[in-house]
């Protein structure tokens, strides 16, 4: 019964959403809002895989008609991440990288943990903090962009800060998940202060799935 209230609950919205703004949108538009509410009620569901499918196609429709408006997200995007990166980055000489698509793998094998600060239209993160090799004692790493998938294994001897934001998407940390619209997730690690080694988070997503488990 509850299922069939959120479906019906839904519909209610679309309709009335159509209404409202029907003179102003297209058929791509109205199929594109149809495939995002889809998403997100799927992604409530606990079906994130699905639910993403669902985004993305609602996503390429919005794109196909109305390609100015996803630009000019994009670049309000890319913007406020060339802020954000100069205002939390601690010191100069950070890695700054900004690219359509991009993949860390770093789960697999050691690798040099660095402060650094990115974004990308679409981007995909598996960052395995037993792994790294940090190159300073306090390291502060920015992820940002429109569409994003990240997992965090992070050791609990490190003092962790976290900052994260999901508009549509999911944040899971310590086994519970929150799913839907306008996730945040702020933590600091009980012996921050007292670790020599720390690091920092910062990860914003337009629609994005954040795994993160303290181990």
């Amino acid at each position: 019964m509850e299922k069939r209230n959120h479906v019906i609950a839904f519909i209610l919205i679309g309709v009335g959403l159509l209404m409202l703004v029907g003179k102003w949108v297209g058929f791509f538009t109205i199929v594109a809002l149809l495939f995002l509410f889809m998403g997100i009620y799927t992604i409530w569901g606990g079906n994130v895989k699905r639910g993403y499918r669902f985004l993305a196609v609602g996503a390429i429709l919005l794109l196909l008609d109305h390609f100015m408006m996803v630009v000019g997200i994009a670049l309000l995007s890319l913007g406020l991440f060339f802020i954000k990166a100069k205002k939390i980055q601690p010191k100069e000489g950070f890695l700054q990288k900004q690219n359509f698509s991009s993949q860390f793998d770093w789960d697999q094998r050691p690798w040099v943990m660095r402060s650094m600060s990115v974004w990308h239209v679409l981007g995909e993160a598996d960052l395995d903090l037993s792994l790294a090799l940090p190159e300073d004692k306090q390291t502060v790493m920015l992820f940002q962009g429109i569409m994003g998938d990240m997992d965090l294994q992070i050791p609990e001897y490190y003092g962790v800060e976290i900052e994260a934001f999901v508009l549509f998407g999911s944040i899971e940390f310590r086994g519970n998940r929150d799913n839907g619209m306008m996730n945040r997730l702020n933590w600091k690690s009980p012996n921050y202060d007292e670790c020599e080694q720390k690091v920092k988070f910062v990860v914003s997503y337009l629609v994005g799935d954040l795994d993160i488990n303290i181990t």
